[in-house]
């Protein structure tokens, strides 16, 4: 009886405590706490539906989701569909010239299943040659740090596990669009402009995007043609018309005439994996990643931390609250930034890593009155797009897909409609590094699919795009389910924590503590008391992730789910 009153009263103590910090911060959603239904930080209302749903960054491609869905797909289908759709209307985060990972849980067989379909380096590369042009770290832009897009091997790897329309007409919605046209989004317009003076310089760049000499703006009609012949190619010719036929030999053409190394060989020879996705329980709940050459094990390790702590009774927004994760976090990122790395060239020690016992080392360096300064921090930069599906018999994907840097590295090749990722950036060039540039290796990747499972049922698929943001938000938006008793959407909404520093998974060393920023909701008080603690406070802007999600309620058999207030999110249902 003292327990549940305790309980209760600590519950009325957060509501006040967050109203609150509401008004004092004046929280970017207006009048978020006046709402006569849903939660304080939610911007909307949960979706709810029974037979269906999609959360994707992008109305339309949450729209063609849905319309596989009611055709008779399944949740694969759909989700394969919805990527090909976000690779057209949201180019400047997506495309098949970048990777993909996914986590599927598969109704039939009551399993979760793990697909690694990212890209490996030239064969004919080397780390010598980077040294003979005198250059201490990868390119961002431009040929040298291509490697292999690994999102349409991905999609027929998907395809032929588990899906049930042909490629055809999963494809069909997307060609019709990019023959025909769409209206441009305001965020995708800006982030368009913004990529100009970054790589608009290279050849194909222009042509594919500006194909009337400038960007197009919020609301006008976009096409892209050569985008519509490349997925038409591979609808009909499957995934050896972009691996063995003309794209490939196109994409090597183009990519000697700009100086770099990636050729037809690497693309006959690219190959995607099915791996186990790892977990650890956090207070009775399952949460699973995919382990390296991706961060999401540093999720993980972020979570196995402040479960060691009274996260409920710190408080949302409080001071230790804020600076216990971010202390949890620099832990993490340190092992991220020594360990993460393909692990077909290393030994990384993943079960450790995510073990409980090992935490519990990691708790002990934690100061609670004082920020850590000697760290190794993540990069934060780059844009993806994340999406969700779960269809009628109970299946659901977890799906990421990204160029890195927004729209990559700028090389466009004649005539296809994308743009290649610059995935190969992140090798470091430190010979004795667990990432060292290697020929037909895997570098290092940022983007993670995330799940939830709860007493071995599916309880949420969910991700959040972001850089190197991705796995802090991760941890937030379990501890803000499962710790601060938020819904769905609220768990996506409420205000974020992210550390940030200027050292790269490379093997650069960073000793200044990196930097903390806190999105408007977080009080003055808070702020205050992490000053004292000696974190540094920097506001940024975007910075702060995507989020997309779908909950299922195995009682009910009822889907919920949400989609991210800060980009161009949509969740729907049927």
């Amino acid at each position: 009886m003292i327990t549940t009153i305790t309980k209760t009263y600590k519950r009325i103590f957060r509501l006040i405590t967050l109203t609150s910090m509401l008004v004092l911060a004046n929280f970017s959603v207006a009048n978020a706490y006046d709402r006569v239904t849903g939660k304080i930080f939610a911007s909307r209302s949960e979706v709810i539906a029974q037979h269906g749903m999609a959360a994707t960054s992008q109305p339309l491609a949450t729209q063609v989701a849905l319309d596989i869905l009611k055709s008779g797909g399944n949740a694969i289908d759909a989700a394969i569909a919805a990527n090909a759709m976000l690779g057209l209307v949201e180019p400047t985060g997506s495309g098949i010239g970048g990777d993909l990972y996914a986590i599927i849980w598969d109704a039939k067989n009551q399993k979760l299943h793990g697909l690694n379909a990212s890209g490996r380096s030239p064969q004919t590369l080397t780390l010598e040659y980077f040294k003979e042009q005198g250059l201490t770290e990868i390119p961002k832009f431009g040929a040298l740090p291509v490697s292999v897009p690994g999102a349409v091997d991905g999609w027929f790897e998907m395809h032929a596990k588990f899906g049930s329309k042909p490629m055809t007409q999963i494809l069909a919605p997307a060609i019709k669009y990019a023959r025909e046209g769409f209206p441009v989004s305001e965020l995708i317009s800006y982030y368009l402009h913004l990529s100009v003076a970054r790589i608009g310089q290279y050849d194909g760049f222009k042509e594919t995007y500006m194909p009337k000499g400038k960007m197009p703006n919020t609301g006008d009609i976009f096409k892209n043609a050569g985008l519509a012949s490349t997925y038409e190619k591979i609808a009909t010719g499957g995934r050896d018309a972009f691996y063995k036929g003309d794209i490939a030999r196109i994409i090597d053409t183009y990519i000697k005439a700009q100086g770099g190394f990636l050729s037809y060989d690497d693309f006959a020879s690219h190959s995607s994996t099915w791996v186990e996705p790892v977990s650890a329980n956090y207070r009775g709940y399952d949460v699973w990643e995919l382990p390296p050459n991706g961060q999401g094990i540093a999720a993980l390790q972020i979570l196995n931390i402040m479960e060691r702590y009274d996260v409920e009774g710190m408080g949302f927004g409080s001071p230790e609250y804020v600076h216990t994760f971010v202390e949890a976090k620099k832990l993490a990122f340190a092992d991220r930034a020594k360990f993460y790395s393909d692990m077909d060239f290393n030994d990384v020690p993943v079960a450790t890593l995510i073990s409980k016992q090992y935490a519990a080392q990691r708790q002990a360096l934690i100061n609670p009155n004082k920020a850590a300064k000697r760290v190794d921090a993540g990069l934060n930069e780059g844009d993806t797009i994340y999406l969700t599906v779960a269809d009628k018999d109970g299946n659901m994907v977890s799906l990421i897909q990204s160029n890195f840097r927004g729209m990559g590295s700028g090389m466009t090749p004649t005539g296809l409609g994308f743009v290649l990722q610059n995935r190969g950036e992140l090798f470091a060039l430190d010979p004795n590094h667990f990432n060292a540039y290697a020929p037909n290796k895997r570098p290092f990747q940022t983007i993670i699919p995330a799940f939830i499972t709860k007493n071995n049922q599916p309880y949420l698929s969910f991700g959040v795009m972001g850089g190197g943001a991705q796995p802090q938000m991760h941890a937030q938006v379990v501890m803000n389910m499962i710790d601060f008793g938020m819904n769905t959407q609220e768990a996506g909404d409420a205000p974020r924590i992210l550390h940030s520093g200027s050292a790269q998974p490379t093997g650069t060393d960073m000793t200044d503590g990196g930097y903390v920023s806190l999105e408007s909701g977080f009080s003055a008080e808070t702020r205050r008391e992490l000053l004292k603690k000696g974190h540094v406070l920097r506001d940024v802007s975007g910075a702060f992730g995507g989020y997309q999600a779908i909950r299922y309620d195995a009682d009910t058999k009822v889907y919920f789910g949400a989609s991210e207030s800060r980009k161009d999110g949509h969740a729907a249902g049927y």
